[in-house]
């Protein structure tokens, strides 16, 4: 594994935040939904701020080259929570070196001292990369995954 630093964002760093959008647009592929509504300074920061959110950046100097993003969640039929890994990404020119499970194990660490019973994540079938290195970390569990509108934000759904 190359040298890279972890760090776990605070409300005060938002142009981190924002090399980790940058850095997750790119290798997404979806500059469009990264750039066309981006939040403002106050809304990251709260976010930032918050105990059940997980912001983490993996640096080489000043250089964003991966970063990781999860939530916890409260669960409601037991006294437990869950940590959800919602987006993790490295840079092309910085994977297959380790990071990403090095991001992951960090979560790892953080859902045990925040007493979550499991850190679950998703993965896009046909997402070879991603599907090979949650195998070597995890259980596979196949599910199917629904999106659903909002009533009144205009999309399909059953009472718009």
């Amino acid at each position: 594994m190359i040298a890279v630093s972890i760090q776990r964002l605070g409300a005060a760093d938002i142009d981190l935040a924002r090399a980790m959008n940058a850095l997750f647009a790119k290798a997404f592929e979806e500059p469009a939904h990264y750039a066309d509504a981006p939040p403002d300074d106050a809304w990251l920061a709260e976010i930032l701020a918050r105990e059940s959110v997980v912001a983490l950046v993996a640096l080489t100097g000043e250089r964003v080259v991966a970063a990781a993003f999860a939530y916890e969640l409260d669960k409601l039929e037991q006294r437990r929570r869950e940590l959800y890994l919602y987006d993790l990404a490295v840079a092309a020119d910085h994977r297959r070196r380790g990071i990403a499970t090095a991001l992951i194990d960090t979560l790892r660490h953080h859902a045990a001292a925040r007493g979550c019973s499991t850190l679950f994540v998703q993965a896009v079938d046909g997402d070879d990369q991603a599907i090979a290195l949650y195998t070597k970390l995890g259980k596979r569990e196949d599910v199917v995954h629904f999106d659903i509108t909002p009533a009144g934000v205009g999309g399909i759904g059953p009472s718009d």
